[in-house]
């Protein structure tokens, strides 16, 4: 049954708590056309819906999921965060059994990276866990060429510069080195694009391996590359707060 709605709400936040994609993504439908209210096609993102309404994303009307499913998942390498592939190659999708809930990720970890990656179907969760003023811990274990120096783990404290800006402060300490490569453990709160393999590499140091093994206060223990579960009501108190 389909969760009452009793107010108008922006068009962008009904698609987003339908679970049909986080509320960025559900503004990108909506500028793109693939929106229609009542028959007509709305590309506006200021748009307000009221509950008699009908909504449709490219021709299939929306509703309210039942419920709502928050899920933890060790992502292996060679994976792409994304529900579907043009390429055919495997997603994270196909690790879950989400009993037929549309379900998609919360930020992404990039192909050849590893590790602690959230799903649901809740678009304001998803929203929150991605917005800027919304600062989560996020920790990596990173395996990097070379043996790594105190004065470059320093740097990589206060912030490299990128080609998209400078990165914020991060904690870096070194686990251990053989001297032909370091293992470092990193802790950055912003969430730009392969953010932590560009700092190592920006420093002359190109990452080999990389695991996110900490989101927030969330951690992979007792999961295996593949392997995923729900996440537990403190857990998700947690994160909210």
């Amino acid at each position: 049954m389909d969760k009452k709605r009793t107010d108008d709400e922006r068009l962008q936040k009904f698609l987003a708590k339908a679970g049909i994609a986080s509320r960025r993504k559900a503004e990108e439908l909506i500028v793109e056309g693939r929106v229609k209210v009542n028959g007509q096609v709305v590309d506006q993102l200021g748009a307000k819906v009221k509950p008699t309404d009908r909504v449709m994303v490219d021709g299939v009307q929306v509703r309210y999921e039942a419920q709502h499913v928050y899920i933890l998942l060790y992502k292996p390498s060679g994976v792409v965060t994304t529900v579907t592939d043009p390429q055919g190659r495997k997603t994270v999708l196909d690790f879950i059994d989400a009993k037929g809930l549309r379900i998609y990720p919360v930020g992404r970890l990039d192909y050849e990276t590893s590790g602690l990656l959230l799903l649901t179907n809740d678009g304001d969760f998803a929203h929150r866990m991605m917005h800027p003023r919304h600062v989560i811990a996020k920790q990596y274990e990173a395996v990097v060429e070379g043996k790594v120096s105190e004065e470059t783990i320093s740097l990589l404290q206060r912030g490299v510069t990128l080609e998209d800006g400078r990165t914020a402060p991060a904690k870096v300490s070194l686990l251990g080195t053989d001297g032909l490569t370091s293992r470092l453990l990193i802790t950055i709160h912003q969430g730009r694009n392969r953010q932590v393999r560009r700092m190592v590499d920006a420093v002359g140091h190109p990452c080999l391996t990389l695991v996110r093994t900490k989101y927030g206060t969330l951690t992979l223990r007792g999961l295996r590359p593949g392997e995923w579960r729900y996440l537990t009501e403190r857990e998700l108190e947690s994160l909210n707060r």
